[in-house]
Formats: structure tokens, sequence, C-alpha cells
């Protein structure tokens, strides 16, 4: 397991915009009745409503309470529980990731599958359902190499990849590196590395970096921070997130803090797109903003052996990212990726 050369740190807060104010996702059921998210009356039908995902059961209709969840779509059952188009956002996009409103007329099921995640998490973690590797995300790549080596991997440092090599029959056998080559029954990568008829745009990121010599205002002073901003609430089809990190991570200097917004571009642009998030900041030191085309496979790979991720995309939590890399094993095995294991148990276990 990777987790054996990685230490994780919980993520300090969960925030989410809300006319204009950054508020604490509620953690705690105390934390959700002093919350300024919500009035007292909806304070309680949003209690109510915890209580029946957190006894939802999929494989028990005793917990379904007469609704079905494969029909009855999402806004259906916000509509059911009494709760104000507000609370329906900031569950939605805060607690259960969804990056747009689509979600709202398809089935429920999904949607409350994604919220149960997110309250086991916050049960397991405490202050936050988000963790971060200590010293930054190059820790997961670094554990990885080690594990490979481990197994016999070999790995080519400082290479380009120059050319994917194809047979006769269009399958990939291997790839170019200057005057080096290296064969393989198949090739995975993202899709910087391979031919443009591979792959195809899906749309444009825009991701901006800022240095701080503070934390994020109205977090509480936090060292570490997820602030999801619901797209309607800016009159966005697609949220901005800003992620915040600091020394507390081992990523930045002590009195060095580093926030990320990031979003889909809808506007004319760059800095209109994150505007809402880069004014969440306060004085920003330095910030570098960058604008990348994202694209997905054009095909499962089973026929070039070309197994192509998608890009990544705004979301700061990886949660689309991880059920693409989750298909991405499945294309390349034929098989589930068993999840079933324990983080904690690493003896013996490489």
């Amino acid at each position: 397991k990777v987790t054996r050369y990685l230490e994780f740190k919980s993520i300090s807060g969960s925030y989410v915009y809300k006319a204009g104010k950054i508020m604490k996702v509620p953690a705690t059921p105390q934390e959700a009745l002093s919350s300024a998210l919500m009035g007292l009356f909806e304070k309680r039908r949003f209690r109510n409503f915890l209580i029946y995902i957190n006894d939802y059961d999929a494989n028990d209709p005793a917990t379904h309470k007469d609704r079905d969840l494969n029909t009855m779509t999402m806004r259906e059952l916000y509509t059911e529980f009494g709760l104000q188009p507000d609370t329906h956002q900031f569950i939605s996009h805060a607690m259960c990731l969804q990056l747009d409103e689509n979600h709202m007329d398809l089935p429920a099921a999904p949607t409350v599958k994604d919220l149960k995640t997110y309250c086991d998490s916050i049960a397991r973690y405490g202050t936050s359902p988000y963790i971060y590797p200590m010293y930054g995300l190059g820790g997961l790549p670094e554990g990885f190499s080690r594990i490979c080596a481990i197994h016999g991997g070999t790995f080519m440092l400082n290479q380009d990849v120059e050319e994917i090599l194809f047979n006769e029959s269009g399958e990939a056998y291997g790839i170019k590196s200057g005057n080096q080559m290296a064969k393989a029954k198949l090739i995975v990568g993202d899709p910087s590395y391979f031919p443009s008829e591979k792959v195809q745009a899906t749309g444009n990121l825009v991701r901006c970096i800022c240095l701080l010599n503070h934390p994020i205002p109205n977090t509480n002073d936090a060292g570490s921070v997820q602030v999801i901003i619901p797209g309607p609430q800016v009159d966005r089809v697609n949220d901005i997130f800003v992620c915040g990190l600091s020394s507390e991570l081992a990523v930045t200097a002590p009195g060095i803090y580093v926030a990320i917004v990031s979003t889909i571009a809808e506007k004319a642009t760059p800095d209109e797109d994150i505007a809402p998030g880069l004014q969440l900041l306060g004085p920003i030191l330095k910030r570098f903003t960058s604008v990348s085309t994202t694209y997905k496979p054009t095909s499962d790979g089973h026929t070039d052996k070309c197994y192509i991720s998608s890009s990544f995309d705004a979301a700061s939590h990886f949660e689309d990212d991880c059920t693409d890399l989750l298909d991405l094993y499945k294309r390349v095995s034929g098989e589930d990726l068993d999840m079933n294991i324990s983080a904690e148990n690493v003896e013996g276990d490489y």
C-alpha cells in the first residue's frame, strides 16, 4: 500500500460560500444548531433530513420510508423534507460534492450515497471529511515509486516521451525517448502523452495559485481549508474551488500560506472566472494564473492498448479524479479495484 510511505493529516475546516460570506459546513450536530447557514426552522428540517440519510441503507427497504431513490429525483427528496433552495445548494455542492445542478433532476440514489460518504468521513476525521498528505501531493507518486520498485518496476527519470510506438495493427507496444526505447504490452498515461486523435477536448480549466502572508479570512485562522463556491451563488454553472494550505501540512515556510482557486472557464477572461474566489483571500503577495484544456480518451483502450485517463478537473477534493482512476484500473485489469483493505494494517503487505 502506498500509505505505508505517507502520513496524512485532516484538513482543518470545510467551508461553503453563501450570500457573499464564507460559512463553515457543520461537522457536528452542535455546529449545525449554531450554524448561520440556516434559520431556526430550517435547522430542524436539515436535522430530520440527515437522520434519514444516516439511517438509509440501499439494501434494507425498511429504511427507505416508502421512498424509491432510484426513481425519486434529488430535487423531490429535498422538497419532501421541506428544505429551502439555498440548503439544497450547500448540501449538494459542499457535502455531496456535486459540481453543478444537473444531479437535481436525476435519481437521488447516487447523490445520497455521496452524502453518506461525506458524513462517514466527518465521523472518522472530525474537523472535516478531507485528509491531505504531509509535504504535499508529491508524496503520492513518491510512495508509488517506492512500491513499484519493490515489485521490480523500472523508472526512467527526467525523460521526455517523444513518441508512442504502434504496430501495423494499431496497437501500442512501447515509447521512444531520444535514442532509448521501452517496450510494453500496454501504455497507461494522461492525455498529454498521446496523439491528438486518441483524446478529445472537454473544456478549459482556470487555476490560480496565490501566495499569502495570512490565513484565508473568516476561516477561524485555519491552516488548511476547503472552500466551495456553488455556481448558482455567483451566477455560474460550474462551482469555484478554493484550497488553502500552510506550514501546518509542511508545504510552505512558516508564515506563508498557499491558496489555489480553480474552476471551469465560462467567462470572457480567466480573471472573471476566478474573481469570486480571489475576493475571499484578502491581500495577495503573488499569484500565478494558468488556463489549460482538459481532455478525455476517445476509446476504452482495449483495441489500441492505450489506456488514457481524463485530465484533472477543477475540483480540489479530487472526487471525480478518484472515480476516473477506479475506471482506469478496471479498464486495464478487467476487474474492480478491491477497496476493502485497512490503511492501518500494512505489516507484511507491500
